[in-house]
């Protein structure tokens, strides 16, 4: 009985600690590509990389918690497109070495919808 109620939890979205290494790593690489192709946008080192994203994970984990909106530019439209955005433009004042302008910030979240589309996070392994 019990190896039945923990197979349906695992298959109904419990996440493993492989699922959240995957969804770090991803979130991560297409932070770093997004950082790359979006003039002034800089990411300063590994580390200020790795805490950018955690904090963006975080901070869209809250906003879909408390607001049901996903901070994707194109999984929510005009909406989701200003909230990623706003995402990447608060980050910087939680993480050092993590530098961006609001210009940057849009055409960052435009760059990351992109990225993300290619490169998703959010795979069941």
């Amino acid at each position: 009985m019990d190896n039945e109620t923990s197979n349906v939890q695992s298959s109904n979205g419990t996440s493993t600690i492989g699922q959240i290494v995957w969804r770090f790593v991803a979130a991560a690489i297409v932070l770093a590509i997004t950082a790359f192709f979006t003039p002034g946008f800089t990411i300063n080192n590994v580390w200020a990389l790795a805490l950018a994203a955690v904090v963006l994970t975080v901070i869209d984990y809250l906003i879909v918690k408390f607001t049901g909106l996903h901070a994707s530019p194109f999984g929510k439209g005009f909406v989701g497109f200003i909230l990623s955005a706003i995402v990447l433009y608060v980050t910087q004042f939680f993480v050092a070495g993590y530098t961006i302008s609001w210009i940057a910030a849009i055409i960052g979240a435009l760059v990351y919808g992109v990225v993300d589309y290619f490169i998703p996070g959010d795979n069941k392994l």
